[in-house]
């Protein structure tokens, strides 16, 4: 039988917590469900789970805070839960290194989707693209190394370099720059970027491509991606 994927659940509303535990259950997942952030820690740690599902409004340790303090440990796959779709704390929570987020009320299908699309892209995060032509900027080099300006990309080993430094990604972080990558000079739209980064099959917010932008900026350059306002992002050549 195979291992069932390990989820821990962050929640302090009971009735929410239960049944979201049966329902995730039912779908073949393990869940570790906890009612506030300190003992989410705890369990986080002792576990050492497959993805947590953190409320943003718990108490103790709250949810952005927990996914910032589990961003420092582990790259493990963060979805953060908010009650308003517009509220600040869905942007606080992409900053502290969430990948994604779902809006309460919930349906339990729409979860259990979005919980398998952000597993399938971390477990093969490479490659998303054709590489460019031998001889130009952007071309794979011996191990299959990209190169622009100070930037180097082993799509093979997925490691990234700067300047000869190591420069620490999340997985979903690395599957962005690879798509990029994958076209350097070319727009590539929010919309465009969540069906292929984010494996949406649907329309979703681009605030969670927009953060993970910046997020990625501070890490291989500020002006390595351009915003084409109006457009999307390119990845300059």
């Amino acid at each position: 039988m195979a291992e069932q994927t390990h989820v821990l659940f962050v929640e302090d509303d009971d009735v929410i917590r239960e049944a979201t535990q049966l329902a995730l259950e039912r779908d073949g997942f393990a869940v570790t469900a906890m009612p506030d952030g300190l003992a989410g820690l705890e369990a986080f740690r002792a576990d050492r789970p497959d993805i947590a599902l953190l409320d943003v409004m718990v108490p103790g340790l709250d949810g952005v805070s927990l996914c910032r303090r589990i961003r420092d440990e582990s790259t493990v796959p963060v979805i953060m839960l908010s009650a308003r779709a517009d509220s600040i704390d869905v942007v606080l929570g992409l900053e502290a290194g969430a990948d994604d987020y779902v809006t309460k009320p919930f349906d339990g299908a729409v979860l259990v989707a979005r919980i398998r699309a952000v597993l399938r892209r971390f477990g093969h995060a490479g490659g998303p693209g054709s590489p460019a032509p031998a001889g130009e900027e952007g071309a794979p080099g011996d191990g299959g190394v990209l190169h622009f300006g100070d930037l180097e990309i082993d799509t093979e080993g997925m490691e990234v370099r700067r300047g000869g430094e190591h420069v620490a990604l999340t997985p979903t972080e690395m599957r962005l720059l690879l798509e990029f990558s994958s076209a350097p000079g070319t727009v590539l739209s929010r919309d465009k970027l969540l069906e292929r980064v984010w494996d949406y099959g649907w329309g979703g917010d681009t605030r969670v491509v927009d953060v993970h932008v910046q997020r990625l900026r501070t890490k291989v350059g500020q002006d390595r991606i351009e915003t084409v306002r109006g457009f999307g992002y390119k990845l300059k050549a």
